[in-house]
């Protein structure tokens, strides 16, 4: 007789929490899961500004995974996957018509760098914060990425530990919703 392998649980619904408000860490909850996580330097925020360095809090879709192949393998999830090219950003000026959209390097209003020196780009989830309709000034560039040393303050992303990262991506499907929130 075969033995069936068990196929990993499948969650729709992600949780992230913090004590307060302006707390800069917090906790993702996914099914069984509870991961530490780093929020934004200005902690959480129901109306998201660009450049205050909150967390937006509300409900979001998982769009899509981007990755450094020269750095880390591909992700094991239902998401759609890319991989991150040298000259790969994102527009972050409010008044540009790619506001909130992927770019090419060089571009001529600011843009992020998405192939980034410091590791925490090397395994990003797209959150649909601000995409349609696109508000100018609401906020751009909101990842789920990897946490810098000590779960350091984000930019107004959610930021966890490269490996729990990973067990995260391998539960989440398409549906998948991230629900951010005291």
């Amino acid at each position: 007789m075969k033995r069936q392998l068990k196929s990993p649980q499948r969650v729709e619904h992600i949780f992230v929490r913090s004590l307060s408000a302006r707390a800069t860490k917090g906790f993702v909850t996914c099914g069984n899961l509870r991961l530490a996580c780093a929020l934004g330097r200005s902690g959480q925020r129901a109306i998201k500004r660009e450049g205050d360095g909150a967390t937006p809090m509300g409900s979001f879709a998982l769009r899509h995974v981007l990755y450094r192949a020269d750095r880390v393998s591909r992700p094991r999830t239902r998401l759609p996957v890319s991989r991150i090219r040298p000259r790969d950003g994102w527009c972050d000026d409010p008044l540009d018509r790619n506001y909130n959209r992927p770019v090419c390097h060089p571009y001529p209003a600011t843009a992020e760098h998405l192939w980034r020196a410091d590791h925490l780009y090397d395994l990003v989830v797209v959150l649909g914060h601000n995409e349609r309709p696109r508000v100018k000034f609401a906020g751009s560039a909101v990842f789920m990425h990897v946490a810098g040393p000590r779960l350091a303050p984000t930019a107004g992303c959610v930021a966890l530990q490269r490996k729990d990262l990973r067990k995260l991506l391998a539960l989440v499907s398409p549906r998948s919703r991230i629900h951010i929130g005291r």
